[in-house]
């Protein structure tokens, strides 16, 4: 006899299109994507179709001393992500941290970056809620409603793939909250501008909850 769960599961696989997007979608498909997602005139520090709060926009603050130039921070507290330049200045953004029991704080480098990335869900995700992503546990195709959005940052602890990602939303509404399954999320234009200037292996920090320290 099914359970509850399997059988949201099974009714989920059932409503997968007969007919999906590629799992890589070609390069030509990009430029028309971001024109979707990107506001008409769009500017980085006013626009705000999705009626983010003024602070969760981007702004060019003053950073702390002593950071890393390129390094990015996650202040999981005020929901803002830094991205630290060479003249003591950093790029904030608001960003969406994983709901309770999901986020996971610590040190880790910038392994490879994507454009219009496919995204598939962890066996724990699947697990936990299945009416939600059992439908995609073959591959979301990449596209302006697949859950990593336009561009994701893959996090790195030495050569291990940790699966949590730095990366765009279809859910920009989502933004300043704890929302995600432990990833980090931000609105697609802001993701798309900050992901032309970070590189692969910078650190990222993804600061505790509570705002204490990372530890080694």
């Amino acid at each position: 006899m099914f359970t509850r769960r399997q059988l949201m599961a099974s009714l989920a696989a059932l409503a997968m299109p007969a007919i999906a997007r590629p799992a890589h979608a070609a390069s030509g498909d990009w430029a028309s994507w971001d024109a979707q997602v990107t506001p008409p005139g769009f500017d980085l520090g006013t626009s705000n179709p999705w009626g983010l709060h003024p602070r969760l926009l981007p702004r060019r603050v003053q950073a702390n001393p002593g950071l890393k130039p390129g390094d990015i921070h996650v202040d999981a507290v005020a929901r803002y992500l830094y991205h630290i330049q060479g003249d003591g200045t950093a790029m904030r953004y608001g960003v969406a941290i994983g709901r309770d029991g999901l986020y996971s704080p610590g040190i880790y480098r910038v392994g490879r970056k994507a454009k219009w990335p496919s995204w598939t869900p962890t066996a724990a995700m699947i697990s936990r809620e299945p009416e939600k992503y059992a439908a995609w546990a073959g591959g979301q195709p990449p596209g302006p409603d697949n859950a990593l959005g336009s561009r994701a940052l893959y996090l790195f602890q030495g050569s291990r793939d940790t699966y949590l990602r730095i990366h765009g939303t279809p859910a920009p509404r989502s933004i300043g909250t704890r929302a995600s399954s432990g990833c980090v999320r931000m609105v697609m234009p802001h993701i798309n501008h900050l992901y032309e200037e970070v590189d692969t292996g910078v650190t990222a920090y993804l600061y505790p909850t509570n705002g204490g320290r990372l530890t080694s």
